[in-house]
């Protein structure tokens, strides 16, 4: 008969469940094998000095879910068919390895995100909004939420909307799939011609073509995009990062901007604006939206992901009337919207000044981590040259001739660093190029990371 070693915990309540958990996980990870007979109900309710009634509760739950079996004369028995699921192994860190800074060049500090102040507009919201507002509403998003972010692009990102124009979704890359499904339906002729920036994020291509793009790929030079491709060209629309182009972290210039609206407007076609990291400039205030220069011509997609949390999946498209009330539509159809409570807080959060102070203190913050990362790397490696770092959570490294990207990609990460070779990001070849993250790299840290690298690129990558 096995040995259950079951403990419970009469503070945490639901002591039936307690037990049942903890039998369901003995049998999943192999502890307590089928055919095994487990102890009569009786028995193991004194051993725990429970009531019976609790201990039969969790034999009778354990056999309904299939992981026992229960027959008079027999007692209870660990069920043939329960399958062992032994646990993944730990991931083994590589030799010399050391702290982890990130999942992703883009991805900001989670541990600053602001719990205290997001669980005072979560509670407001739970005390404040009337019941009815908790049913499904208007796909397009709360209307609470639509009026405080058009204030805030209008006043931060120099946009030009209104919250009739503005439809929430489930971050960018949402926005941007309701965005391309509602102009490909509208063409009604195959695939949308979507011209997109090369390099770019590899992640975002699939999502891109899923939708109904075809993509055509328009050189960045350390002006931007360049916009002279496009002419004659038979793109539709065309989607760009003009406040810290991903991954070369170039900013659009002035007069590609001009020409890019210009485009824009001769030729008919949209451009697709992905504002992913704006807010964080930390030489000068943030670049304004392109959308703010041509409305009519501009769809605009943003979130609170590097902001805030990309977990909360809160997003927005500001796009023409027309065009956002096709989105909202088609949002709809999709999926009836996005979380209200979150849309609520998100709401209270810009309202009460919340987001505007966090914003502040993760641009000095993220100051901070930039520059030390760029000290250490100058200090360490200064063959190697750091573009984009006016802006945003990550920098572009252009290695040297010969360099092996990829593997001074994996020797990065095995220093913990947030680190992505930019191959895969190409549709032509290019020189060879890394991006790093640096929003969680500690400053205090950078420079051991980097020196960490260079040692043990030594002899693999140096000569």
């Amino acid at each position: 008969m096995a040995d259950l070693h079951v403990s419970i915990n009469p503070a945490e309540g639901g002591i039936a469940a307690q037990i049942a958990a903890q039998l369901r996980e003995a049998i999943r990870r192999g502890r307590l094998t089928p055919g095994i007979r487990l102890p009569a109900s009786r028995d193991l309710a004194a051993d725990l000095a429970v009531s019976r009634g609790v201990v039969v509760e969790a034999y009778e739950q354990l056999v309904a879910e299939g992981f026992l079996i229960s027959r008079v004369g027999s007692g209870t028995r660990v069920a043939p068919a329960a399958a062992r699921h032994p646990a993944p192994p730990a991931p083994s860190a590589p030799e010399g390895a050391g702290p982890y800074y990130g999942h992703r060049p883009t991805s900001p500090d989670l541990g600053h995100f602001p719990r205290e102040r997001w669980l005072a507009s979560v509670r407001h919201v739970l005390t404040t909004v009337p019941s009815d507002a908790l049913d499904y509403g208007d796909p397009g998003g709360v209307r609470e939420l639509r009026e405080e972010l058009a204030g805030y692009l209008r006043r931060v990102r120099a946009a030009d909307v209104a919250p009739e124009n503005l439809v929430i979704v489930g971050g960018v890359a949402q926005g941007l799939s309701l965005v391309l499904h509602v102009l490909t339906q509208r063409t009604g002729a195959g695939p949308y011609t979507l011209a997109v920036e090369d390099p770019t994020s590899h992640r975002q291509v699939p999502l891109l073509r899923r939708a109904g793009a075809h993509l055509l790929p328009v050189p960045v030079d350390d002006q931007g995009l360049d916009v002279a491709a496009l002419r004659g060209g038979r793109a539709e629309g065309v989607l760009v990062t003009p406040a810290h182009q991903y991954p070369t972290g170039v900013v659009l210039s002035p007069a590609r901007r001009a020409a890019l609206i210009a485009w824009a407007q001769a030729a008919g076609g949209f451009v697709l604006e992905d504002d992913y990291d704006a807010e964080f400039r930390f030489d000068r205030d943030p670049v304004g939206c392109l959308q703010g220069l041509a409305p009519g011509r501009v769809v605009l997609s943003g979130s609170v992901s590097k902001a805030l949390a990309p977990g909360l999946r809160l997003g927005w498209v500001a796009a023409p009337a027309e065009l956002a009330e096709a989105v909202r539509r088609a949002r709809g159809e999709l999926d009836l919207g996005s979380p209200v409570v979150e849309q609520y807080a998100l709401a209270h959060f810009l309202r009460t000044g919340g987001y505007d102070k966090h914003l502040r203190r993760m641009r000095r913050e993220y100051h901070r981590r930039r520059d030390a990362l760029v000290a250490a790397l100058a200090e360490h490696l200064p063959e190697v040259r750091a573009h984009g770092i006016e802006a945003g959570l990550h920098v572009h490294l252009a290695l040297p001739d010969g360099w092996d990207e990829s593997r001074v990609s994996e020797l990065a990460q095995e220093q913990g660093l947030a680190a992505e070779p930019v191959a895969p990001m190409r549709f032509a070849k290019g020189g060879p190029a890394v991006v790093v993250g640096f929003a969680r790299l500690p400053a205090h840290r950078a420079a051991e990371a980097i020196r960490g690298l260079k040692v043990r690129m030594s002899g693999q990558i140096i000569d």
